[in-house]
Order: C-alpha cells, then structure tokens, then sequence
C-alpha cells in the first residue's frame, strides 16, 4: 500500500515546480521531499518525477498523481461532509480563452454560489486553446477540461455541451482598405490571432485556398483579440457572443460563412459534491449559451 505522505509530496512538487517549493507547500525540509520522493519510487519501480525546471511527472508519476488528487478530492468531499460544507475542496479545471470569456462566467457565478458564505469549493482555472486542454486532463493536471477533443481520455468521461459559433468578421474601415472587386486578399489581410494554437483562422484561410501565410497580429486574450479585431488591426474569428448584432447594423463586416466549434466537458469519473456540482453549473450554462 502507498504511503499518503509519499503521494501528497508528489503533487507538491509538480503543483510548485520544484522540490524545494513542494516543500514550503508541505512546511518540510528539502531533504524530506526528496526522500520522500526516492521512497515513493522504490516502491513502485519508476521514476515518478523529471528533475527539470520545472518539475513534471513522468508517465508513471502521472498515474500515480491522478491517485493522489483523486485521494485528495475524496478526503476533501468527507471532510466538507463532516462539516456540512466543501470548504477543502479544489476544483482544478482547463478552459479555453473564448470559453473564459463568455458563457463560463456563468459557472464562476454558480460556483460563487456555492460558497456564498466563504466556505465553498476552490476554482483554479487553467487557460489553453480548446485543442489542447484535454492534454492537462490527461497529466493529471485538472480533474476536467472544456475541450474540442470528445474521445476521453482514459479514466474520464466525455460529454457533449454543444457548440461555439465563430464569425469571420473585420471593422468598416479595415474591410474598406482592403475591398476588391474580385474578391478579398485573404493572402494579404492582416490576421489576428490569439496565439500559434490558435487556428481558426487557417480554417477560413484553407476555404479560399490562400498560399503563404498572411501577415498577423498576437493578442492572448479573448478580450483583446476583440478589441484589437474592432480597432481595426485585422480581421479574425470572432465569438458570436461577442459580436451581437453589430454585423446586421453595420458596426462590423463578416468576410466569410460561419466557423463552429463542438465542445466536450471531460471529467474524472471520480464524482464529490463539489465535481457534481461544478458539472451542473457547466451544463446548465452550456444549455444556456451554446448552439
């Protein structure tokens, strides 16, 4: 049998990044992490931990780290029991930007709900394009992910939210510079992106078999990729939430059809007060929001 102590030090050290963070996490010396950590290893057979900068676990160690928040979800869901509410639990959840910024505020507010007093669940929220959070599910990372992907990954379950409409869409001015009589330049409009992950743009780009990669522009956020898209900087796939119907009265310019995206909520099959809640709050919004 493991010793708790052992797996408890394992996510320290990957949740902190390094051992001598796990061990101010866990109030114990350095060495104590490391023995630990060897400990734990010897009775396994693995290396569980890549002494890198940061720490990250290897295969072995990511099983081993989903045991250990799943040891740590239960204990938190029975202590909240005993006290008659969820204040020890964590709710670790990958979302992607467009999400964020639209209709997961309203499981924020639900979540707040919870803990109306103070005494909720904790929401630690980590940010990746939708192609790629299922990648922190399956490290063991997250105990779920709002994802493109709807194959789960082993141990979790996979359901169906429904999906993002995206608009390729321009401001006046910049559809005005850029309008020509066969057609627009796709292979010349400055893009707009979120990041190198981010693709949607290629998606529309592919549509009208555009060689080369147009200039682009770099703005991490769903907020400001918007703004930047509405000033004028360049043309990009905006969030249909975020448009409203400033296309129909002439605010904004959409260049080409519709882009949609389906989304996934993949959990662990692992259910506590707190992960039950925290799914209902995700469909209820998805219900509300998405198409």
């Amino acid at each position: 049998m493991l010793n708790g102590d052992w797996l408890e030090t394992l996510a320290a050290v990957v949740d902190q990044g390094t051992f001598e963070a796990g061990a101010r996490r866990l109030a114990i010396t350095p060495s104590a992490v490391s023995q630990r950590i060897r400990s734990l290893e010897q009775a396994v057979g693995h290396v569980v931990v890549s002494r890198g900068s940061p720490c990250t676990p290897t295969e072995q160690g990511a099983v081993l780290l989903g045991l250990a928040r799943g040891v740590a979800a239960l204990e938190a869901d029975a202590l909240g029991r005993l006290n008659d509410d969820g204040s020890a639990a964590v709710l670790d959840v990958a979302v992607n930007a467009d999400s964020l910024a639209t209709w997961f505020v309203d499981v924020i507010a639900a979540v707040a709900r919870f803990g109306s007093d103070g005494a909720g669940p904790r929401l630690r929220l980590f940010v990746d394009d939708e192609s790629r959070t299922a990648e922190l599910l399956r490290s063991c990372a997250v105990i779920g992910a709002i994802t493109a992907n709807p194959e789960p990954v082993q141990g979790c379950s996979s359901q169906y939210l429904g999906s993002m409409r995206y608009v390729p869409a321009c401001a006046p001015g910049f559809a005005a510079h850029w309008a020509r009589a066969d057609g627009w330049p796709w292979c010349d409009m400055p893009t707009v992106r979120l990041d190198e992950k981010d693709t949607l743009q290629d998606t529309v780009l592919r549509r009208h078999d555009a060689v080369g990669r147009p200039p682009e522009h770099r703005i991490p956020t769903s907020d400001g990729f918007t703004r930047a898209v509405r000033s004028g900087l360049g043309w990009g796939a905006l969030p249909a939430a975020h448009l409203g119907d400033d296309v129909d009265r002439g605010r904004m310019v959409r260049l080409d059809d519709d882009l949609t995206v389906r989304l996934y909520w993949q959990s662990w099959r692992l259910r506590t007060r707190a992960t039950d809640g925290l799914a209902d709050a995700i469909h209820a919004a998805a219900a509300m929001h998405l198409e």
